[in-house]
Formats: structure tokens, sequence, C-alpha cells
């Protein structure tokens, strides 16, 4: 099998050096048919650099020769248009602009970073320019139209891509000071070099030599804010034939883990494992609410495929560390909210997350407006950066919105166990308490964790709002652990739904720790007829005792002998299951208590 192409986004590189690719040329076509001027949308590390390299490699006039090579095999190849290497094409990616500094100093950045590219689009072209480029070295746009004019002057035009389009906006935008975003305004200000540069790239549409624009981003929150000096582009991204234009589908992905284990040599069920696997961890995207396929994000996807080839074993870590940073946007939409309750529903889809209509046209000012900003905004937001995805529609015909899995789900649990365990010692003895009950099943030490230190930093009204869904949170936040678990909250198991799920990962069977299923129940201080400084007096034998608390119990175990014979079903007799029900008075007390066989 061909080698993985993980972390490499050059699609020349990837045809030469015969890496594995999976052909995504056939959408060139509708590409072209979809407009001039194209805004494409995606979460980072999704695959837009390849597709705006593979756009490069087929349009570009200096590759005429090579696109055989390049192309012959794959789709177009087969049927290509007569728009193949037809074009001068430059490329700008933005991502190469340092955001660091003042809005002065990344203006400046941008100006030299633009003059380059118009430099070595100047050298590339040389013999088939009848004129020299003049480089204004203070001003890009200057140059730009000396580009344009030299173009003018052949029987080509010119197809400018721009990946990445907002990416050091979205840097500038995301610093500690996200109240008050002076850089960011100042980028988008009337007389910003930004908006004239793309005011210069909308006028040279207009019969200047520049017939086609492809522009691919995270979120459409810098094109609002720039809209009066570029308002041509065609959004693209919620087409539902480009659904998988980046990614790969489920039948890919199974071909792939295929080849893979046989390659190894590894018996057939590893496949069924592995899939298993994939699906928990990282399907889950859908980029229009009327497709059924979910896509897989190829940079995860390709992170494991290159470990299981090359070790025969899946990779200890599922989160490949480039998303990891993820978290910071995490970080700073929950501190935009000023609280985490968005988060906690997201997490835990009670209600599921829902809007009439996604926000495709929605600048920085709306999200900081608190008069005017809400929810909308920010799942919208959410939903671009990838942290959401659609989920379908609810009864009154609103668009329904989820975590798309496991990976993504680590960082709202890791983003809500900093909020509530915000000192590192709390932090660092939770970690070391989660460790031994892996082993030992004794859930106490985390009980009283949570009644020490966890749930002290709720405020009153997570007292009004107060239900299960609040003590599964926070014993989830506590417990989480991809390493050695499938974690899941909310699993379906044949049409009913388990808590809270820990399930040993394939490869981790030889560790000793245990599988478990949990099941949460929540009595406020009048439910049981006391106070919350008597029930902070009362031995934990004394609470079991107390009737609402012996009838939750009792609830609890019905549910999980329920749910065991299910997961056994589904996973077979190799787990070693614990059973353990808890029950919460009020935000005072937890109690819990092993059920049925569960001995240890």
């Amino acid at each position: 099998m061909k080698k993985f192409p993980y972390g490499i986004s050059d699609f020349h590189r990837i045809r030469t050096e015969k890496l594995f690719y999976v052909d995504r040329t056939a959408h060139i076509r509708l590409i072209e048919n979809a407009g001039d001027q194209l805004l494409f949308l995606r979460p980072r590390r999704f695959g837009k650099s390849l597709l705006i390299s593979m756009l490069e490699n087929y349009y570009d006039i200096a590759k005429a020769d090579e696109f055989e090579q390049l192309f012959g095999e794959l789709a177009i190849g087969q049927n290509p248009t007569p728009n193949h290497n037809n074009y001068f094409v430059m490329k700008w990616d933005f991502s190469n602009v340092n955001p660091k500094g003042d809005a002065e100093q990344i203006e400046s950045r941008l100006n030299r970073y633009i003059n380059r590219c118009i430099q070595n689009f100047a050298d590339k072209y040389q013999n088939l320019l009848p004129k020299k480029i003049h480089i204004e070295s203070e001003d890009m746009i200057d140059s730009f139209l000396a580009l344009l004019n030299a173009v003018l002057q052949t029987p080509y035009h010119l197809y400018l891509l721009i990946d990445e389009y907002d990416n050091f906006a979205n840097e500038v935008m995301m610093v500690k000071n996200y109240s008050n975003p002076i850089n960011y305004n100042a980028l988008i200000s009337t007389e910003s070099s930004l908006k004239a540069l793309f005011k210069a790239v909308k006028s040279a549409a207009n019969g200047q030599g520049l017939e086609r624009v492809f522009i691919t981003g995270v979120s459409p929150v810098l094109m609002t804010d720039i809209t009066s000096s570029y308002n041509v582009a065609t959004d693209i991204y919620l087409l539902p034939k480009f659904n998988d234009l980046c990614g790969f589908t489920e039948t890919e992905i199974q071909e792939i883990v295929s080849q893979i284990v046989k390659e190894c040599q590894l018996p057939e069920d590893r496949i069924t494992i592995a899939l298993r696997m994939l699906k928990t961890f990282y399907n889950g995207y859908r980029f229009n609410e009327s497709v059924e396929e979910n896509i897989y994000n190829p940079t995860l996807a390709l992170y494991f495929f290159r470990h299981f080839q090359e070790y025969c074993e899946f990779p200890r870590t599922m989160l490949d560390n480039n998303l990891s940073m993820d978290r910071n946007k995490l970080s700073y939409i929950s501190r935009l909210l000023n609280d985490e309750k968005l988060l906690f529903q997201a997490l835990n889809e009670n209600p599921p997350l829902s809007l009439l209509e996604l926000a495709n046209r929605f600048g920085l000012s709306d999200m900081l407006n608190q008069t005017t900003r809400d929810n909308g905004f920010v799942i919208s937001l959410l939903y671009y950066l990838g942290i959401l995805t659609f989920n379908g529609e609810n009864e009154l015909g609103e668009l329904k919105f989820k975590i798309p899995n496991l990976v993504i789900k680590k960082l709202y649990v890791e983003r809500l166990f900093e909020t509530f365990l915000p000192e590192d010692t709390e932090r660092y003895q939770a970690h070391q308490l989660a460790k031994d009950f892996y082993q030992t099943g004794n859930l106490q030490p985390i009980c009283d964790l949570m009644e020490q230190h966890y749930f002290k930093v709720l405020d009153n009204r997570d007292y009004q709002d107060a239900k299960e869904l609040n003590i599964k949170t926070a014993f989830l936040t506590v417990l989480y652990n991809d390493v050695l678990y499938i974690m899941d909250s909310e699993m379906p198991l044949e049409r009913r739904y388990a808590d809270l799920t820990m399930i040993i990962r394939p490869g981790r069977r030889k560790s000793p720790i245990y599988d478990f299923i949990l099941e949460f129940k929540y009595l406020k201080l009048q439910e049981v007829g006391i106070n919350g400084e008597k029930a902070r007096k009362l031995s934990i034998e004394e609470l079991k005792i107390l009737p609402a608390v012996k009838q939750k119990f009792a609830e609890a175990e019905q549910q999980l002998l329920d749910y065991k014979n299910r997961l056994v079903s589904k996973y077979g007799e190799e787990l070693r299951l614990q059973l353990i029900s808890v029950v919460a008075v009020g935000f005072e007390r937890v109690v819990w208590e092993r059920v049925g066989l569960s001995e240890l």
C-alpha cells in the first residue's frame, strides 16, 4: 500500500512520489460550473490546502507537460475540461502572514508577502510575459495592478487561489483582549490594506485579466466584515455536491483499513474493531443538513492510518496534536459567552442545540455586541470551526447540531474540567483519583472531591437548573481518559441510552483496569426532606437509607442491569464490567453503589 501523505498538502509531490491519494478531481468540473469567484469553508486541517494545490496543478499553464503524469490516472484526467492548463495561476496563503504585533505591523507583513507572491509569479512566467512586472515595495496594490497589466497583454487569464483567507484575522481576533479587538477592527477598517486588496481583486475580475478566484477559509466572519470591498463570491460550502470535496467517506475508510489489516496479516476481525474506533473517535462531520453521509477529518484519519500501517496497531493517543490547538478556539468562544452553559448543553445534547438557519453572514461586532448577540452566532461559529456539526432537524424544522466525535468532545471536557477545577493541584489530584478508580472501581474518593471542590464552583443559577446532567458532566470531566477508554455519554444501546460508558480500548485489554457503566440520579434537597446543613452532617450510610435515595438507587440498578445485557451483546464476554449507580443529594452530597455481580 502507498505511503500516507500525513501533513503533506502538495498535490504535485503526492502524485510524483506516488503517495496515497483519494481522488477528488471529479469535483473540478463541478467547481468550474459553480461560478467564477467561489468561497469554500471547512474547519482547519480538513484538506483545504491540498484542494488548492490540486486546482493549482490542474489549471497552471506551466504544468501542461505534466498533465498526464499528475492527472492521467484520475477521474478528471479521463475526461478533462477545456480549461485545464490554460491559466496563469497565483496563490496567496494568508497563513504565512504573522498575526503578532499591532495592525500596522501586520499590514506591513501582508504587503511584503503579497509582493513576494507577485515576484514569484513574475519569475515563474517570465518567458510567457511580454514585459517585466514592476514591484512596488511599499504598495502591494500597485504591484498587483502591474501584474494584471502584464497578463492582459497575453492570450491567457489569471486564476487566483487564496488559501486560509481568514487565518491571520482569526488569530488576531482570538487574543486575550477579545472584548476589545483593536487590531482586528483596524485590519477591516475602510482605510485598511486588507480591504484595499480585496477591493482590487473584485475590480480585477471586471475585464482586467483576472477570470477566476477560489477562496478557502474556516468561517465567514472576515468575509462579512470586508463585504463592502468584496461582495461577489458565491458560497459553495453548504451545497450537498461539495459535502465530500474534502475529507474521507466511510466507504473509503473501510477500503483503507481492510488493506492495512491485510498488509499487517492481522485477523479479519481487526477490520471491524478499527472501523469502530475510527467511527467513534473521528466520524461525524456533515456539511449540509440534508446529506446522510458523514465525513471523516482527513488529518485525523491519515494520522491513524500512518501509525496503523507502520506499527500494525492503533495509535496510543487518538487526538492528533495538530488539532489540539482548537482548544484555544473553544476557550475563546466560552469567554465570549461569559459562561459555560452552551458548551455544557452541547456536551449533553439535552436539549440539542438548534437554529432555524445557520448564520452565514455575521461579523465580529455581531459576536461582541451584548444587545444583539444570541446563541445563533455562537452556534454557527462553532459549526464553522468544526466543533459542532449538523445533526438533522427537530420537530419544528430547526437545524440540530451536535459534537462531531470523541476527539472533539474531549476539547469540551477539558475546557469544563479546567473551569470547575481551576487550580493545578486540584486537577492533579483528580487525575490521580481517576487513575485509582480505573483499577479499583472505588468511586468514593472522587465523590469526596466533588463535594469538597467541584460543586463549590457552581453558583445559585446551577442549583435552580440542576439535574442528572450536571452530575454526569461533573464525573465525565474527571474520569475522561481516551488513552485507556472509549468513553461516551448517552451511548445508544438498542434505542436506550446509558449515562456514561467507559469501554477499554482495543489493545488495552491487558491493562489492570475495568470497564464501567455509570448511571446518575439527582435529588433536590426538598425531595429528600432535608436542608443543606443536615445533608452535610449525615454519614454516607445514613444518606443511603433515606427513602428517596433508596428509590433512586433501585431505579438506577434496574437500568444498569438492562444496559449490561445490551453492552455485552455488543462487545462480547471480554468485558470486565463494573456497574455503578451514583445519587447526588443537591450539590451537597454524592453517594454511590456497585450493582449486581460487579464485585471486585
